[in-house]
């Protein structure tokens, strides 16, 4: 009795499995007296606050805002630094001679991301093109993670860590923490930008006297036409950082789901598993596209918010 009560706790079903991928390897503070449970059934009570690891998605919410997303900050460090090792590599040793191998398709990435900005952004400033091209590589290469199999990564960090609960997420842009706080950078150099270029006075000028107003004779009705241009002009601005975001973060996250879908076909027996296969295979050469097109997305929102910036009006 004691062995088959011992066998259905430890059996693993498809919302099991499902949450498990979808959550993320969480380090945060639990109060002290927090009552902890294991994945073993067992429990305890923390004496003091700790910080920790959690062990389930419950202890990463109760964690709160100060808690932290290691496997999404780990992937994103990685492959920026392997970004950074593989372009320093080509500049150090490219040549004037026909480019070849990988200084040829650095090279081409370059001259795209290069003439996208110059159609968008037509503004002096050394600093757009190359922070397009590292947007562009950064969220695509971070996007590429999710055409590993699902189980793969996370199989082997369970067994390099010995915990076989481990939770570790391998997508960092189907982390909403990591798509809004690039899109809120993205929002900060804007605004940034915009009061260098128009002065701040300049900039409250935008938000207070676009879409309406009223000409010198009526200057009394800007008294009703400022606040209606203040809110209006303010929401559309804290739009774009959000929808810049939540656009990446929803298009991976939903690529994602069907992956671990597609995965639990191989658990049910042979034939589905077969299917899963193709499905797994179809779906990850179309997810290539879509992959590419949102780093796309995000690279040229990102350039068309930085010229909007640098655009001065001298109508007001």
């Amino acid at each position: 009795m004691a062995s088959s009560e011992a066998k259905e706790a430890n059996t693993v079903t498809a919302t099991d499995y499902i949450q498990h991928h979808l959550q993320n390897m969480t380090y945060g503070k639990l109060p002290a007296g927090y009552e902890r449970h294991s994945a073993d059934g067992s429990h305890s009570v923390l004496e003091a606050d700790t910080w920790t690891m959690a062990h389930s998605g419950q202890e990463a919410k109760d964690m709160g805002f100060n808690a932290v997303h290691v496997d999404s900050i780990g992937w994103g460090i990685a492959l920026a630094l392997l970004l950074g090792f593989v372009f320093r590599r080509v500049a150090k040793t490219a040549t004037t001679d026909t480019p070849r191998g990988l200084q040829s398709f650095v090279e081409l990435i370059f001259d795209f991301i290069n003439s996208t900005v110059t159609d968008i952004f037509h503004h002096k400033n050394r600093f757009v093109a190359p922070m397009a091209l590292t947007i562009f590589t950064w969220v695509f290469m971070m996007n590429l993670m999710d055409l590993i199999p699902v189980d793969w990564l996370p199989f082997i960090a369970q067994k390099i860590s010995g915990d076989s609960h481990l939770f570790f997420k391998v997508v960092p842009t189907t982390d909403p923490n990591v798509t809004l706080g690039m899109s809120i950078t993205v929002f900060i150099l804007m605004i940034g930008f915009s009061i260098k270029e128009k002065g701040l006075w300049g900039f409250i000028k935008e938000l207070t006297c676009h879409p309406f107003f009223a000409p010198r004779k009526l200057w009394y009705l800007n008294l009703i036409l400022v606040p209606i241009n203040f809110v209006l002009e303010t929401v559309a601005l804290i739009a774009k950082p959000i929808s810049l975001g939540l656009r990446l973060f929803g298009n991976m996250y939903a690529g994602e789901m069907i992956f671990i879908l597609i995965a639990l076909l191989f658990s049910v027996n042979l034939a589905l598993g077969i299917v899963g296969g193709v499905l797994q295979w179809g779906w990850a050469v179309f997810h290539i596209l879509v992959i590419t097109l949102q780093a796309f997305i995000f690279m040229v929102l990102t350039t068309v918010y930085m010229a909007m910036a640098h655009d001065v009006d001298e109508e007001h």
